[in-house]
């Protein structure tokens, strides 16, 4: 379905098109999200496939792809860590990654703590002597490692390629919960060792054992005999969704991740869970062999049979009805519900007030602010910070430096930035500004406030506006007006807002010294063509001033990295002249 703009807003599929577009259009029983869709709709394009399947693996990469504003979307900035293990190199080394290849390698994870992750690498490189070296080639000398007995040696043949993978084997087993196997191998190669009388060898292996019993009985979870599950938990309030997912790997909670998402209030749970599950598994190298969730879904055989066929093995997707699993799926429900509450509530709480107090039509989800920053006049910058759904998100700050205005007006240094910024959503809604924001604050008091509003009036955009002012001693006194009138708040939202002018406050600050700093040390050398800072840096730190570049001799300048005999003479004559 597309706009008047050709933008996508949403992706869907059907045996019968023709029913399903019906659906859509009816008078009645459509919530507020479909209202608002069918109200953007301008018309259709549709693709024909041979089947279910084909059908349902092009709609999640059509979603991946498109990013509909209407879709489920799954969001993740998060990225945790996995522990990878390259079997396809010759001596395969073990590390952590946070991207995911279909590269032909073992992944094991999610690890939702870092420090587990890295923990277990350190015990795999201390208790197996793998290598630990990132590329791996043959020498004539061992590194340090082989000398502490902490590698086998492959770059000198030290090791054969059969025992070297024999260790890689007990290294996926341990990672992969099959602690049976691996005690079972090591008993036998402890007794050989023994009957051998390699007793210091015997000992080594011994104590690996108790190493791998140890570091395995950490999280252990009962009852739950399958060797990799996924349990899927949704909590929902007014505002947002958030999805809960445990990793059970070989008996062993591991870790877990949520995701929140917004504007699915009025969708069910079966169709959240169904959108969720193909975009986060579909194109996922770690598929588990069983995702338990509470509430059946309508594609479940058609989902299961395309990660079975990726996976490599039967992957079921199961709703338990009684006994410990489902207990478990419910943890991962009540956990959703404290993850909701304890990430979302206050935030929920602060943008509720604000809508309430502000008399706003809508949730300020996303609340920008402005503030200018020089000194005498000089350097004239502003920032940019952004309040995103109740948090600092200072991945979309921005800065900018003054253009149109030259001497101290700061107000009409405001009106050229937020101007300049809204222009930046107008002309692409899909780049880096995103869209416009539902409320803006300015650091400053009534002028500022005009000088938005005049921006905005150039734009023709209604955003409402808002100072933050100050007391006697710098600190945020209160939300003021286009009538100068203080706006009274909660504790909690003050200083939510506090926090944000000061944000804002550093972030002009930092912009305005990063540029007087380089202008303080800008130098005859940056106007001349070729001299970039790394080289400049060069010439600096071998003369010590320009004028003893500027007395040096042509051979001498040429001893710098980089630079030849043409640009050694262009450097004279720019200095010279």
């Amino acid at each position: 379905m597309k706009d008047k703009d050709d933008n996508i807003i949403y992706v869907g599929k059907a045996i019968s098109l023709k029913n399903r577009v019906r659906q859509y259009f009816r008078k009645n029983n459509k919530t507020a999200r479909i209202e608002k869709m069918v109200s953007l709709i301008d018309h259709f394009e549709y693709i024909v496939t041979d089947n279910e399947a084909e059908a349902l693996i092009l709609e999640c990469n059509l979603i991946k792809k498109n990013r509909p504003k209407f879709n489920v979307l799954l969001k993740d900035d998060k990225s945790y860590p996995y522990i990878k293990v390259n079997i396809k190199e010759e001596y395969p080394n073990v590390y952590i990654t946070r991207i995911l290849r279909n590269d032909g390698a073992k992944y094991f994870g999610p690890y939702a703590n870092p420090g587990s992750a890295k923990e277990m690498v350190d015990f795999i490189k201390k208790r197996f002597k793998i290598r630990q070296c990132k590329n791996f080639k043959s020498n004539k000398r061992v590194c340090l490692n082989y000398h502490i007995g902490r590698c086998l040696g492959p770059c000198v043949n030290n090791v054969s390629k059969e025992e070297y993978m024999k260790q890689i084997s007990q290294i996926m087993m341990l990672l992969d919960g099959k602690l049976d196997n691996i005690r079972k191998e090591i008993e036998k190669d402890m007794k050989k060792a023994a009957i051998e009388q390699k007793y210091e060898e015997a000992a080594f292996l011994r104590d690996k054992m108790l190493a791998i019993e140890n570091i395995s009985q950490k999280q252990k979870v009962s009852n739950i005999n399958t060797n990799d599950i996924d349990v899927i938990g949704i909590a929902k309030n007014d505002l947002y969704v958030c999805v809960e997912v445990f990793f059970v790997r070989g008996s062993k909670m591991i870790g877990r991740e949520h995701y929140f998402f917004d504007e699915l209030k009025d969708m069910n749970e079966e169709e959240i869970l169904s959108g969720f599950i193909k975009q986060y598994y579909i194109g996922n190298s770690n598929i588990p062999s069983k995702i338990m969730i509470e509430e059946e879904i309508e594609e479940e055989e058609i989902i299961s049979n395309i990660l079975s066929e990726a996976a490599g093995k039967k992957v079921e997707i199961k709703s338990p009805k009684r006994g410990e699993k489902l207990r478990f799926v419910e943890m991962a429900k009540n956990n959703a519900k404290v993850t909701l509450e304890n990430n979302v509530q206050d935030k929920y709480e602060i943008l509720s007030e604000l809508k309430e107090i502000l008399d706003l039509d809508k949730f300020p989800k996303k609340i920008e602010t402005f503030d200018i920053s020089n000194i005498s006049g000089t350097n004239i910058v502003a920032g940019m910070c952004v309040l995103q759904d109740g948090r600092i998100n200072k991945a979309l700050s921005r800065r900018f430096r003054i253009k149109t205005v030259f001497g101290q007006d700061d107000p009409r240094c405001m009106e050229e930035v937020i101007e300049r910024r809204i222009r930046h959503s107008l002309e692409n809604e899909k780049g880096g500004f995103g869209k416009l924001p539902d409320l803006i604050f300015v650091d400053g008091g009534i002028t500022q406030i005009r000088a938005a509003l005049n921006a905005c009036n150039k734009c023709n955009v209604e955003i409402p506006i808002y100072g933050m002012v100050k007391n006697d001693k710098h600190r945020t006194r209160a939300l003021i007006d286009t009538k100068k009138r203080e706006i009274p708040l909660s504790e909690n939202a003050m200083n939510l807002i506090t926090r944000f002018q000061d944000t804002v406050h550093d972030t002009a600050i930092e912009y305005h010294r990063k540029l007087r700093d380089k202008e303080m040390t800008k130098s005859s050398l940056d106007d001349i063509k070729g001299i970039g800072d790394k080289k400049k840096e060069l010439l600096l730190k071998k003369f010590g001033s320009v004028e003893k570049i500027k007395n040096a001799s042509l051979e001498e300048i040429q001893e710098i990295k980089g630079i030849n005999e043409e640009l050694a003479k262009t450097i004279k004559e720019n200095l010279e002249n």
